[in-house]
């Protein structure tokens, strides 16, 4: 392969790190512990990118849309996060009601 094949098929996220230090080794926008999958997230529930700066005041529109870049560039490993996270909300919930069953049988 040449070095231009493989230096094209190379892609660059700007405002995108992936730190092993930082949420879970998770994509998060530079410099911050905003997740590309949260930005995604509201995304997929139909804010535009301008909206979602109102939820992230401290961002650019330039980081939200390198967020969205990324997501569409990785979006198999963005949705496996967001099905281990629900999988995880799930398992909580369950062990929560076991609990607190458990404590009213008590």
């Amino acid at each position: 392969m040449s070095a231009m094949a493989a230096t094209a098929a190379r892609a660059v996220y700007s405002h995108v790190t992936k730190n092993p230090g930082v949420c879970g080794g998770k994509a998060c926008i530079d410099s911050t512990r905003i997740r590309v999958m949260d930005i995604a997230w509201l995304h997929k529930e139909g804010r535009t990118p301008e909206q979602i700066l109102g939820e992230y005041p401290d961002l650019t529109l330039e980081q939200v849309y390198a967020a969205l870049a990324y997501y569409y560039g990785h979006k198999e490993e963005i949705e496996a996060d967001f099905a281990r996270e629900q999988e995880a909300a799930s398992d909580f919930d369950s062990r929560k009601a076991e609990l607190l069953a458990r404590r009213a049988r008590e």
